[in-house]
């Protein structure tokens, strides 16, 4: 017994220190591709020297953007896995729920009405409104038929999302001016990204990672229904309220600093469920590598597939992860009709 924990402890470590590598690789080819690509050899130059060529690019774009990229991911990859083990749904995913677009409606909001520029008000509307979505998605999702189902949070976050679009293309109508400075940010995007945006929003990331991580072992527990986690020591309120508020802080802060990118949080958690189980103290850290590396990827797709243009990132992990919510979909019904089947069949 002993021997097998150690085994597994040994590929615990070893996964991660895998995954580290990877992200290093997807880091330096973020500082490395682009609309110009830069040999490894001048990165590296440029990184230690600022009179070296290519080192405007290189320090005052591409770092900045990196950094940005892996930051954001890594927050809502972890944002994933805390709604999803919170709410006992494999679909939950801040992007899906409608929590970015809470925060991305706020924004322009406050933007286009109030006349907000500065980018701490951005932050605080932006986790203001990732607050009012979360709420309004939840009474809705557990009202009516399709109460306590994961496609019944999934319908209503789906409404929510909608509703809140409109919102924001009706805003633009009011003031052409301000929401053209919003234009490619209300689609998710990296570009033009600078240090201040993260310096701005790290606070509110490591807060929230700090909560989701403070949670993680209650998660397991309430993973079991709430009068399990009861028998167990957990308190299935607190539980709730401090992931909550550990998932508004992740995505409200990520949004503010690069707009509504969906479905990294919904990929993440599931593909390190897969590589771990579903513990979520394994889980956790997995799903911020991957998270920040489905992120960052993305970034580097968009920048090669429509050179000298790019793609914004939000329209990449679009494409990349509406599939993947189809068959999470098709996937989570058969698990239930089959559970359904053995329920009633005659023993």
């Amino acid at each position: 017994m002993i021997a097998k924990r150690s085994a597994v402890r040994v590929r615990y470590a070893a996964g991660l220190t895998a995954g580290l590598v990877l992200l290093a690789l997807a880091v330096a080819g973020g500082l490395a591709v682009g609309a110009q690509s830069v040999p490894p050899a001048e990165v590296f130059a440029a990184l230690l020297d600022p009179g070296a060529p290519h080192a405007s690019i290189v320090r005052e774009v591409r770092v900045p953007r990196t950094l940005l990229a892996v930051a954001a991911g890594a927050a809502l990859g972890l944002a994933g896995a805390v709604m999803q083990g919170m709410t006992r749904n494999p679909l939950a995913d801040p992007g899906i729920l409608g929590v970015n677009t809470g925060a991305a409606c706020a924004v322009v909001a406050a933007t286009v009405l109030l006349g907000t520029r500065s980018l701490q008000a951005v932050v605080w509307w932006a986790l203001l409104g990732a607050a009012v979505a979360v709420i309004v998605v939840y009474l809705l999702g557990g009202r009516g038929a399709g109460r306590g189902t994961p496609e019944g949070l999934v319908l209503a976050g789906v409404a929510v999302t909608a509703v809140l679009g409109a919102v924001v293309s009706g805003l633009g109508v009011l003031d052409a001016d301000a929401y053209g400075t919003l234009r490619m940010w209300s689609v998710g995007t990296l570009a033009g990204r600078e240090l201040p945006v993260l310096a701005e929003v790290l606070p509110f990331l490591l807060v929230g990672a700090v909560l989701a991580l403070t949670v993680a072992p209650a998660l397991d527990a309430f993973a079991l229904g709430d009068e399990a986690g009861r028998a167990l020591g957990v308190a299935p309120g607190r539980v709730r309220l401090l992931g909550t508020l550990a998932t508004v802080l992740l995505s409200g802060a990520a949004t503010a600093a690069i707009g509504p990118v969906g479905f990294i949080g919904l990929v993440a958690p599931h593909v390190a469920r897969l590589l771990t189980g579903p513990d979520h103290r394994r889980l956790m850290p997995y799903a911020v590598l991957i998270g920040a590396g489905l992120l960052l990827v993305a970034d580097i797709v968009g920048r090669v597939i429509a050179r000298p243009a790019e793609i914004q990132v939000g329209i990449v992990t679009a494409f990349v992860g509406a599939p993947v919510l189809i068959w999470l979909i098709g996937r989570n019904r058969r698990a239930r009709r089959s559970a359904s089947r053995k329920a009633v069949a005659p023993a």
